[in-house]
């Protein structure tokens, strides 16, 4: 297993961006990175605090609607070790959560949703396309799988769901899943179109690189500090800038400047890829070149069989802090090995932590928070996609742009309120332990 080391930090950054025991394993596949320049221009009209696939949305967009106008990022790590590099990579376009509208049905809270990321994919692949960004694009679909009685119930909801959406899928049962995947261990499941595999830490890289020209973009630099009202004051690790206006951007780590820290909460979960595997291993994982397997429970398994001839195992949560990675290994190598027991070895080459952030509700923030402080925040596990097309529609609004698509998103419900420590944490941890248990065999 190689080990990469994530940043140190100091008791000046300590909690204000996400630290990790291990590399990211995409991002370990790459060429390492060249190191990021400085500048020493301390006055920008828009200031972008997180190089995600949010903030880099944000600042693609006010760069392009504001050619002659420097535009900086901040981005805490390197690109591609942020949490960016260290998903699923799966770019899925349809809605994890239809029950945020209020008195609106959530029929409507879906088509909206749909619209949006229907329209923030489009530009997406444009961006890729154009850039000609090299992140292994693949628009093969998912699959949904269920491996017990509450699952296959779980996955009939879902469909129920499609159907209403008019979005169409195939259902298999134990045998069409087992040539699909190699596996006996589904009893039943379905696939949808709805998806795009990317390799995440080639992509987030690439969007990086192939930003307009007026965008400064630093790395390794925290953002420690922000002031209350613009102009703004933001203080770093390495130095101060000003900014008339912040897009903030960083996800969860935006309690650490004192922004949403009664809305949400910070979610570590884990992932492990092999060594690329034979071909005789790989006969063993389905007849598909490219695959990946959402659980029929939240806290399930997720599976993704790479076009590289790799095979990724990701599950498992923690709350705010991230576990050893001897029980990281032991738990995704355990379910690995009950899904193919029949694979000759069951290494892995990479395994790796990254965090989420999650709301109550499971609704994200997105809107001004005061004047000149723009957010979106709280993207609850589906950030590749969402945080596009959330950043893409968050430039926009910062430079007084209106459309349909951002009266869509600004409609949607906010997130909801949390208890405070340690109740927080107790309600949290209980929760994560009763979701696992519950998932039973679909972790």
């Amino acid at each position: 297993m190689h080990i990469r080391q994530g940043l140190p930090t100091s008791d000046v950054t300590a909690g204000k961006y996400p630290t990790y025991q291990l590399g990211s394993g995409w991002n370990a596949m790459l060429p390492e990175r060249p190191k990021c320049s400085r500048t020493s221009i301390r006055r920008f009209g828009t200031i972008v605090i997180g190089g995600g696939y949010t903030g880099l949305a944000a600042a693609r967009r006010i760069a392009e609607m504001q050619p002659d106008q420097p535009v900086l990022v901040l981005e805490a790590s390197t690109i591609g070790e942020g949490s960016s590099g260290r998903n699923s990579g799966f770019v899925i376009n349809l809605p994890h959560n239809t029950k945020m509208g209020g008195h609106t049905s959530p029929l409507e809270i879906a088509r909206k949703q749909i619209r949006l990321y229907d329209a923030g994919l489009r530009w997406l692949e444009q961006v890729v396309r154009e850039h000609r960004i090299d992140c292994s694009w693949n628009p093969a679909g998912k699959f949904h799988a269920a491996a017990s009685d509450s699952g296959v119930e779980n996955l009939s909801v879902s469909l129920a769901q499609y159907r209403e959406w008019g979005v169409n899928f195939e259902e298999y049962d134990r045998d069409a899943l087992r040539e699909k995947l190699g596996t006996g261990y589904y009893r039943y499941g379905f696939h949808s179109p709805n998806n795009v595999f990317v390799q995440p830490a080639a992509l987030i890289r690439g969007l990086a690189d192939s930003q307009p020209s007026n965008v400064v973009l630093i790395e390794n630099e925290p953002v420690i500090q922000l002031s209350e009202s613009s102009p703004f004051r933001i203080t770093t690790s390495e130095a101060e800038y000003m900014a008339d206006r912040v897009i903030l951007a960083n996800n969860g780590f935006a309690k650490a400047l004192g922004i949403l820290r009664d809305r949400l909460i910070t979610i570590f979960t884990y992932a492990a890829v092999t060594p690329r595997l034979s071909e005789s291993e790989l006969k063993k994982l389905g007849d598909t070149q490219e695959w990946g397997v959402i659980p029929a429970n939240r806290l399930g398994t997720t599976l993704r069989r790479v076009h590289d001839g790799r095979f990724m195992v990701r599950s498992a949560y923690s709350y705010e802090r991230e576990q050893s990675p001897s029980d990281t290994l032991a738990q995704l190598t355990s379910c690995y090995q009950r899904r193919y027991p029949n694979m000759k070895a069951h290494d892995f080459e990479y395994v790796w932590g990254g965090t989420t952030a999650l709301t109550r509700n499971g609704a994200t923030f997105f809107g001004e928070l005061r004047p000149g402080l723009f957010a979106s925040l709280g993207c609850n596990g589906a950030g590749v996609l969402k945080g596009t097309t959330y950043g893409k529609l968050l430039g926009e609004m910062a430079m007084g742009a209106q459309s349909s698509q951002l009266s869509d998103a600004l409609s949607l419900e906010g997130p909801s309120w949390l208890p405070p420590e340690p109740i927080r944490r107790i309600g949290v941890v209980s929760s994560i332990k009763y979701q696992a248990a519950l998932a039973g065999a679909e972790r």
